[in-house]
């Protein structure tokens, strides 16, 4: 286990201090599943190979950060974690790997099935050096069914799962969400799924091996699809940005800029037609059904086409929120990182340096806060070998054993001189 801060007061104790991971994840569920560990506390180690690294430490728009190996796609998911490189294809790697393991509390993969098998590193493997172990597997499809050992990233699954074909508009569907959300919810799911674990074994003392499919997280996201598909015995057809039956939960082109409505209950409704002076129809909808206000659709929205177009999108923004009625300017990112609100919350917290610019970057860390001993991006993300000397001293490899693992190429030193890694 890793060991407790220094400072154990209940103000700074993190949910996840002295909880050691081992991370043998790559590109983004997994990662992304152990960041969340690690910015809640947890001693998170990645292990990567030397000549084969996590594939996103070259991936990025700065070349100077990527010539470290800390491309910007890397930084997003690896901050506060330490960094081992080993090479598992040789014997003494993975005795490495399994003495780690020994002191682990979690060990956390994202390799295709059969593939830790064949390092001597599966459940069962694991299991019997470390009984109180959990063990996480992210794959595409699971460990079990005729797609098990099928190869998969996010827009596979987009596509497999339904999720392309559920977006966009009936003419131009389907159409691939761009960011990948199913990694970052697989990884979210993955997290949820450790740390309940976690407090499992606090209370039964047993270990646990967790199986988590990206395939499966692509159900769980869309979960009101999956049921309201059987329940009609029919798929939704996509509905872009209108809502087939809400006018008033569905964009619209303003004098400047799209907005997007959110008026889906009645009482909603009814705060958005009184703001935009239609306090007739407010009282007409007083007592409507759900069926009623959809039979209708039609005739609100070209209400709502015709008065959104006399205001730009932020006067509508202002004037409807003011009003009680979720509404917001279609933004980009850009424009959504620089908004007072999200600059007001600590989800974006500092993380590195653009070298060639001098540009601070911010990092997504948690989508929550606590009030005392929460999520906190402490640590930049590792050079790869950065902390293999610290990690093998820590697990009772002297200097010498060090020399020779790196001599032998089972592991990479980030320096040549070890009392330097040492202090790092």
């Amino acid at each position: 286990m890793a060991s407790l801060p220094d400072d154990n007061s209940e103000e700074h104790l993190k949910p996840f201090d002295g909880i050691r991971v081992v991370d043998f994840t790559h590109v983004l569920a997994g990662p992304s599943a152990t960041y969340q560990l690690a910015v809640m506390g947890a001693d998170v180690i990645k292990i990567e190979p030397r000549h084969e690294p996590d594939m996103y430490r070259e991936i990025g728009d700065s070349a100077e950060l990527a010539k470290e190996g800390r491309g910007t796609e890397f930084l997003s998911q690896n901050g506060n974690k330490r960094s081992l490189s080993l090479d598992l294809s040789a014997p003494d790697g993975v005795a490495v790997a399994r003495r780690l393991i020994e002191t682990a509390d979690v060990m956390v993969e994202n390799y295709r099935c059969g593939v830790m098998e064949r390092h001597g590193l599966g459940y069962e493997a694991v299991t019997a050096l470390n009984p109180r172990i959990i063990y996480c597997s992210l794959t595409g499809f699971g460990h079990t069914g005729p797609k098990a050992r099928h190869p998969a990233y996010d827009v596979v699954i987009q596509a497999y799962s339904g999720l392309m074909a559920a977006n966009g508009t009936p003419d131009s569907s389907p159409v691939r969400v761009g960011p990948a959300v199913l990694d970052y919810g697989t990884g979210a799911h993955a997290a949820l799924a450790i740390s309940s674990a976690l407090f499992q074994r606090s209370r039964t003392g047993l270990g646990q091996c967790i199986d988590v499919a990206m395939a499966d997280a692509a159900m769980m996201l869309m979960s009101n699809l999956v049921v309201t598909t059987q329940s009609t015995g029919q798929t939704p057809p996509p509905p872009g940005n209108q809502h087939p039956s809400r006018a008033a939960y569905s964009a619209y082109p303003t004098a400047n800029g799209m907005l997007m409505l959110g008026a889906y209950t009645l009482k909603q409704l009814q705060r958005l037609l009184r703001a935009i002076d239609r306090d007739d129809l407010a009282e007409d909808v007083a007592n409507a059904t759900a069926e009623e206000i959809g039979e209708r659709r039609d005739e609100f929205a070209e209400l709502l086409t015709n008065i959104l177009a006399t205001r730009t999108a932020d006067e509508w923004e202002a004037h409807f929120n003011d009003a009680g009625v979720p509404a917001a300017r279609v933004r980009r990112i850009d424009e959504a990182l620089q908004h007072p609100q999200i600059q007001s919350r600590e989800v974006l917290q500092q993380s590195d340096t653009i070298p060639e610019t001098g540009l601070q970057l911010q990092a997504p860390v948690a989508a929550f806060r606590y009030a005392h001993g929460g999520p906190a991006l402490s640590r930049p993300a590792p050079r790869l070998g950065e902390h293999s000397y610290q990690v093998l001293s820590e697990i009772g490899y002297s200097d010498d054993d060090i020399r020779q693992l790196a001599a032998r190429g089972t592991c990479l030193l980030y320096t040549s001189d070890a009392a330097d890694e040492r202090s790092s």
